[in-house]
């Protein structure tokens, strides 16, 4: 067992997540790329499907951060889009999300948009219910688990934020 690790513990390879697409042109814009909606709907599915693998169980999308596209996915592009829960809290999981983009005829791969999702586990009355600690494996799931509560705080403080300025 891992230091600081309850019986109540779970990998992190029991939530990795991953899904697959080829880009048409009704997937993208009139820049010929990927509308950025849409990757965004790819990213929040796969993540719910890697919380909901962590939680054995329902979950809810708590917020979304840290969406950087960083390269442009573009039609006949393949799509990669990988997800993971990387730290939680009490009821809610961090789901760190990747999708990057191959050339299916020479291979060649790129990170195109990199995100942290937040959900929320829900029991069958539909009220936030706890969740297993997480078990990184590799060093970037490590690095990951660290930095996590960094971005935890930074989350609540944004939603103290939002209810002081109602």
């Amino acid at each position: 067992m891992v230091t600081g690790m309850s019986e109540n513990s779970k990998p992190t390879s029991e939530s990795r997540s991953a899904m697959m697409q080829l880009i048409f042109p009704s997937d993208t814009n009139y820049h010929g790329t990927m509308f950025g909606g849409k990757v965004m709907e790819y990213m929040d599915k796969i993540a719910a499907i890697a919380s909901m693998r962590h939680a054995r169980g329902p979950v809810v999308t708590a917020s979304t951060d840290s969406l950087d596209f960083v390269a442009p996915i573009r039609v006949g592009d393949m799509i990669d889009v990988e997800a993971f829960v990387t730290w939680t809290h009490r009821s809610s999981m961090e789901v760190y999300v990747k999708a990057e983009t191959e050339n299916v005829y020479t291979g060649d791969r790129k990170t195109a948009v990199t995100a942290f999702f937040s959900f929320v586990a829900l029991d069958e009355d539909g009220k936030p219910k706890p969740v297993a600690s997480i078990i990184p494996e590799t060093e970037e799931e490590w690095a990951l688990h660290r930095s996590a509560p960094a971005r935890y705080e930074l989350r609540m403080q944004r939603k103290r934020d939002r209810i002081d300025n109602k």
